[in-house]
């Protein structure tokens, strides 16, 4: 795979930075989290001008034909400048997840006015004994005349608390094993209960109510029992621009930090010169390394990697990157001393920005047991054969 940048990407790339820089430094994001608002309309219509909501979305659906890595290049500037709007909630994982399971003509109908801004929708798939993974689906999906009604409860929808509508996963009856479809729910439906949650990093998300919430036949996205396929390329996607973020973040802490080191003193020279703090930033240096080069064999599997190897890659690279992440903006804290603790300074809040992703599309410990489950049926079965 080939990881130089095009001169169209590096432009893509310095587009978002120059938006952080500019309008979304610490003190103007500050103002921002305290304003309440889950997602500004101002900047929202930034996002949709410079074409980062069209990036990685199909030509045929008004998108401009780019790939994850457009987005994992979005998506680690975000990071750095803690940006709070619901990209990867609403322009990633809702987005993609539409794409992989809407017919040609329902991606013509609704793709359009996602890569414009215009319409916001949020993907509510995870459930409390899914843990953020898309099974198992307990939400129904009843028939009725005309179409469905669904029954069931959603949990942390990201950029559900003010989206349009919501992309519902749930079950038909005799739906086989995990098997689930996926319909077109808007937000102000009867039946619809959504509540607000905000979250620990200053970002927005929903728990969403379904009482027997009527949606006509084409709501159904694609054919029935065919979500989990969508689902999952979604959650790649959402997965590899989460990694992404962390990674940005992780290199921000690093500058930040080093540059606190230059200019702090004690005992008359600046404390970066003391050898036991050069060894902990040099260990943060090697995490941040690490988890690149993990987000690198993540966007390698998913061009090359079958969908079996490609799930198990994703799943290492949630649960590496997200400690990483935690290791090194904890790092950063513990290096700035007391003023690190302290909402006024933005170091700490890289590190909530990694606790609330360690919990967002299952969580480490889920993913690696997860792993070594599949590690464990692989040994076994080349035993077997032996």
């Amino acid at each position: 795979m080939n990881f130089n940048l095009t001169d169209e990407q590096r432009l893509l790339q310095d587009s978002v930075r120059r938006f952080v820089e500019k309008d979304y430094d610490f003190e103007a994001r500050t103002a921002r989290v305290k304003s309440g608002e889950p997602c500004n309309g101002r900047h929202w219509a930034t996002f949709a001008n410079n074409g980062w909501l069209a990036a990685a979305l199909p030509e045929d659906g008004g998108g401009l034909g780019g790939t994850v890595i457009d987005t994992v290049l979005i998506a680690t500037e975000l990071g750095r400048g803690l940006v709070v709007e619901p990209y990867l909630g609403c322009a990633v994982l809702a987005a993609q997840t539409l794409a992989a399971a809407a017919t040609p003509a329902q991606r013509a109908a609704l793709l359009p006015a996602l890569a414009e801004g215009g319409r916001r929708l949020a993907l509510a798939y995870s459930e409390a004994p899914s843990r953020g993974l898309p099974a198992p689906v307990v939400t129904r999906a009843e028939p009725a005349p005309g179409g469905f009604t669904l029954h069931g409860a959603k949990t942390l929808v990201l950029g559900g608390s003010d989206a349009d509508g919501f992309i519902v996963s749930a079950r038909e009856p005799g739906a086989a094993g995990d098997a689930c479809s996926l319909f077109l729910a808007p937000s102000g439906a009867a039946g619809v209960e959504r509540i607000a949650l905000p979250l620990h990093d200053g970002s927005w998300a929903a728990e969403v109510r379904l009482d027997g919430v009527f949606v006509p036949a084409d709501a159904r996205l694609g054919e029935a029992g065919q979500g989990q396929a969508a689902l999952a390329h979604g959650l790649t996607h959402a997965i590899a621009a989460l990694c992404a973020e962390l990674v940005g973040g992780m290199e921000q802490t690093i500058e930040i930090t080093a540059g606190y080191l230059k200019v702090r003193k004690q005992f008359g020279v600046p404390i970066g010169s003391f050898q036991a703090l050069q060894h902990r930033m040099a260990d943060m240096a090697a995490e941040l390394e690490v988890a690149r080069s993990m987000l690198y064999a993540l966007l390698a599997s998913i061009e090359n990697d079958d969908a079996a190897a490609r799930a198990r890659t994703v799943s290492q690279a949630k649960a590496l990157i997200g400690r990483a992440a935690r290791y090194v903006s904890s790092q950063g804290i513990q290096l700035h001393g007391g003023i690190g603790m302290t909402e006024e300074y933005i170091v700490g809040h890289y590190f909530k920005r990694a606790v609330v992703a360690d919990a967002l599309f299952g969580n480490a410990d889920l993913h690696e047991a997860g792993n070594a489950r599949a590690l464990q049926a692989d040994l076994t079965g080349k035993e077997a054969q032996a």
